[in-house]
């Protein structure tokens, strides 16, 4: 395993710093998840639930071991530090203030333990006004900009439906503490990696960002679409929505002639990828016509032997039933519970997806056999 040897305690709780851990655990680490007495909250967010657990602590949880300490008692406490210092990482979400609170701060741990790389996922970042605010996925969603791109023109805001924020913080927080190892190989020093859902989701707008500093005209809500490619949406068809996604004018030519509208080539209004964004209303309301007139799957054969990039829009069920997901092997069955079943790690080496080794630990199923280790060493 590519991490094999590389030891993390995590303090997490609900996605973003047990979804860091996660992606460090599937790559080969060893994840002590320590867990506070009554458990990570994450464990009752359902139903749905697995033999007693959420199946979203499934998700985000395999391939971790679960210690139970109560950080408030003095000699659990001492125990927790003992456990980070046998460790090559620390991560953990707590609230703002929470973990200087508990003498888990990096200037405590980092001078105790200088190899230690110390990663602090946050809500609002670890400056500023606003760093000791808590938040959550929705709250960022909202504050940090990208519900205001997401949505009808004419409806509501709405919520992106994936924790985009909490994944992708998770996300950062590995990419984060993968660098922060490397360096350490090389100066034999720990670091502090520092991250946060606000940051992501300005992250996540950086071009409507870059779209509005260069025009000074702030980003609308394109429901499926697309501000700056026409047409790239969704359609509805006799038989359902589907995706076109004529992205070049190349590909627009091609539509154009199997829409029986050869005409809009050499249109001005259409000719081009910039003439048709700023005449989108009413190429759509064409587009609209023509499309609602057959089915989709007709336009997919159509569309797809021209090579014109579609796509149904497909339901959870859907799609994990459908061949491509099956040959890419995405859904893993779990060790010792094989009809828990969950998406696994987006990443393959040498053509081999890594595999599950543990599935989502019991609460404190592991307090014993870790603890008792680390007084046995």
């Amino acid at each position: 395993m590519l991490l094999s040897g590389i030891r993390i305690v995590e303090l997490g709780q609900i996605l973003a710093a047990p979804f860091a851990a996660e992606i460090l655990a599937d790559l080969g680490a060893e994840v002590i998840k320590v867990e506070k007495p009554g458990g990570d909250d994450a464990r009752q967010w359902g139903p749905p639930f697995w033999d007693g657990d959420a199946a979203l602590f499934h998700q985000m949880n395999r391939n971790k071991q679960s210690v139970v300490l109560d950080a408030k008692d003095s000699g659990q406490y001492a125990q927790l530090l003992e456990l980070i210092g046998s460790a090559d990482v620390f991560l953990h979400n707590l609230r703002p203030g929470a973990v200087q609170d508990l003498g888990l701060g990096p200037e405590v741990l980092q001078a105790r333990f200088p190899k230690l790389v110390y990663a602090d996922l946050g809500a609002f970042g670890h400056v500023g006004p606003m760093h000791a605010k808590p938040g959550y996925e929705l709250l960022l969603q909202a504050f940090g900009g990208p519900m205001s791109i997401t949505g009808e023109l004419e409806g509501n805001p709405v919520r992106c439906g994936p924790s985009i924020n909490d994944l992708g913080t998770g996300m950062w927080a590995a990419i984060g503490i993968l660098s922060a190892l490397l360096q350490r190989g090389t100066t034999g020093q720990g670091c502090l990696v520092q991250t946060s859902l606000f940051e992501t989701a300005l992250c996540w707008i950086g071009i409507p960002a870059a779209n509005y500093l260069a025009s000074g005209e702030t980003p609308k809500r394109h429901g499926a679409g697309h501000p700056s490619v026409v047409p790239y949406q969704i359609f509805q068809t006799k038989t359902g929505p589907l995706i076109v996604a004529a992205g070049n004018d190349r590909l627009f030519s091609k539509l154009a002639n199997i829409l029986g509208k050869p005409e809009w080539v050499n249109d001005p209004r259409y000719a081009t990828n910039s003439a048709r964004v700023v005449n989108r209303s009413t190429l759509e309301e064409s587009l609209r016509a023509i499309l609602a007139t057959r089915a989709k799957e007709e336009w997919v054969a159509e569309f797809e032997v021209a090579g014109i990039p579609c796509a149904p829009v497909l339901t959870v069920p859907e799609v994990l039933g459908e061949q491509q997901t099956k040959a890419l092997a995405m859904l893993q069955a779990m060790p010792e519970m094989p009809d828990v079943r969950l998406i696994g790690l987006p990443l393959s080496f040498d053509g081999q997806r890594p595999q599950p080794r543990l599935p989502s630990p019991k609460l404190g199923a592991h307090t014993e056999s870790v603890l008792g280790a680390l007084r046995a060493s």
